[in-house]
């Protein structure tokens, strides 16, 4: 339901209450509770209903179904709003809304376009999303493939809600993880060259790692020569200059650009720095050798060490230096996305940022859940040390950049993701992408044909009162609930209500299709259901958008 229909039935109901009580029907008081109108699960109870009665028995003095029963009887006119009001219960206040109510929606869609469910819900805001950020290490893998889809979707879905976004990748190009991979690119290229080596538990064993040493001794034949520190040092800066930029392009087939690509080692001095700030400010202190935070201060169960005994800063130190760079340039808000394995690290660098004098709520941190394949209905085996890797590349080679979208964006992004592979592939109304795909390019294929016929939609205003039956209307419902459902996505910070909802819209659509003949009947008739399937187009097109798919005008 429109937020102007809803707006427009709380007032009636505020009316009601006062005329009841210049009638003497209800008592007066000052203070009166907030309406609020919620959808109804069921269509017995009508398009939406209020417990507004129910707050009202106390300063009332009165049994709510009675409250109720007069505030329905005293609804005033609402310009064709409303159809009737029924009481249900301890006292509901059901509303039955008219058709006319419905094709308001229409009306707005026309005029609003892809716009329709924009919102100033962010204010103009600075938001920040941080998200994939895998360790250079490797190809992109499906997890970092699900979390690349969560996060771009959201910052669609932020930028639709009034948001100024910005999106980051956080390059982890220092640490034990990279001095791994040059040792396993050192190892591969001396057995390249006939030279006894072998892989450690911590390396890399993947095909890309020969791949790497292969392109390495390309480029630097010197390394042909004895093992050096220099040599070793080559091959590492070598391995993580073209493991980034594969992971870059990858993003990109993938739908995904970064405005930043941030490197840990760009931090430098600003990691001491930030320790000394956050000394100065007294939530540092000296034990045991080692520089800590006092992170329990800030609800943490536990504090933290930013220096080691050695005197080199830990990966905390450099995440919170990390997280007072992004503020200092002036976000309002950040969103970091991480896998599973971070959960116990979310309180700690909260307490962090509050020590640095921002807001709590200022950093929100997603995780997103494990994917596995499936295949024949069998589970596909992945890991990156033993080079059993299946990449971000390999699935859109496999399923396609959209399917991939679709179906990492299906799940609830706390939840495990069963990626089912055959079902991805197929081109039928089984796969939930072509599905909703389908629904597109058949209503493109309707107006199509409309046109060849020489009827087109009209700019000006539509009759629209050929729409009533309860099918059509069904779907008018539907399509009036988008701009709340973006909303709620960014509200939650949760994307797959988009695909459910496209499912939904889809298979209202495809229903109404069989049941009803768009083109061929009276040009009232023809126009209104000409102007309703494109309304349903505009919808999808725009879901299809935030999910960063295709919306085919041919299948």
């Amino acid at each position: 339901m429109l937020k102007e229909a809803r707006e427009a039935l709380a007032g009636s109901l505020e009316k009601s209450y006062h005329l009841a009580a210049e009638l003497g029907e209800l008592p007066l008081v000052s203070q009166l509770p907030e309406i609020v109108l919620e959808r109804t699960r069921e269509k017995k109870y009508g398009d939406c209903a209020t417990n507004w009665a129910m707050l009202l028995a106390r300063p009332l003095g009165l049994p709510p179904r009675r409250i109720a029963e007069t505030l329905a009887r005293n609804m005033p006119h609402t310009d064709g709003l409303l159809e009737r009001t029924e009481v249900a219960g301890p006292g509901f206040v059901n509303f039955f809304l008219a058709p006319g109510a419905w094709w308001q929606t229409l009306r707005r869609i026309q005029n609003e376009g892809s716009h329709f469910g924009d919102s100033a819900l962010g204010q103009g805001k600075r938001l920040q999303i941080e998200f994939v950020s895998a360790n250079p290490t490797g190809p992109l893998n499906v997890v970092n493939a699900r979390a690349a889809t969560v996060g771009d979707v959201l910052a669609r879905i932020a930028e639709k809600s009034g948001y100024k976004v910005e999106k980051e990748y956080y390059i982890n190009d220092e640490g034990s993880q990279i001095e791994n991979l040059g040792r396993s690119v050192e190892v591969r290229l001396l057995e390249l060259l006939g030279r006894d080596a072998a892989l450690g538990e911590d390396d890399y064993h993947g095909e890309y790692v020969k791949d790497l040493a292969r392109q390495a001794l390309s480029e630097n034949q010197q390394l042909a020569e004895e093992p050096s520190e220099k040599g070793r040092r080559f091959l590492a800066d070598f391995a993580l200059g073209r493991i980034i930029a594969g992971q870059k392009l990858d993003l990109a087939d993938f739908g995904v650009e970064f405005h930043v690509w941030f490197s840990q080692k760009s931090l430098g001095d600003e990691i001491q720095k930030t320790i000394d700030y956050l000394a100065q400010k007294g939530y540092t202190y000296e034990k045991d050798g080692a520089v800590w935070f006092a992170s329990q201060r800030f609800g943490d169960d536990q504090d933290r060490v930013l220096v080691r005994e050695d005197g080199r800063p830990t990966y905390f130190a450099a995440d919170v230096t990390y997280h007072k760079n992004k503020l200092d340039r002036g976000f309002d808000f950040l969103i970091n996305i991480w896998g599973p394995d971070h959960h116990g690290y979310i309180t700690r660098l909260k307490a962090a940022v509050q020590a640095l004098g921002y807001p709590e709520g200022t950093l929100e941190v997603i995780l997103v859940q494990l994917v596995t394949l499936v295949e024949g209905g069998r589970q596909v085996r992945m890991s990156k040390r033993a080079g059993k890797l299946v990449s971000l590349r390999d699935l859109i080679e496999e399923v396609g950049r959209d399917a991939a979208r679709f179906f990492f964006a299906m799940r609830h992004r706390d939840s495990h993701l069963e990626f089912d592979l055959d079902l991805a592939r197929m081109q039928t109304e089984e796969n939930p992408l072509y599905y909703v795909q389908y629904a597109h390019a058949r209503i493109c294929s309707i107006l199509r044909k409309g046109a060849e016929a020489g009827i087109f939609l009209s700019s000006g205003e539509t009759d629209y009162s050929p729409l009533c039956e309860e099918e059509t209307l069904d779907l008018l419902k539907l399509l009036s609930t988008f701009p709340d459902l973006v909303q709620e996505c960014a509200q939650k910070m949760e994307p797959h209500h988009l695909t459910r909802y496209a499912q939904d819209l889809a298979s209202a659509f495809h229903g109404f299709y069989t049941r009803f003949r768009v083109l061929g009947e009276e040009p009232p008739v023809t126009h209104a259901r000409l102007c309703l399937a494109d309304a349903v187009r505009l919808v999808l097109a725009e879901i299809c958008r935030l999910l960063g798919v295709i919306a085919p005008e041919h299948m």
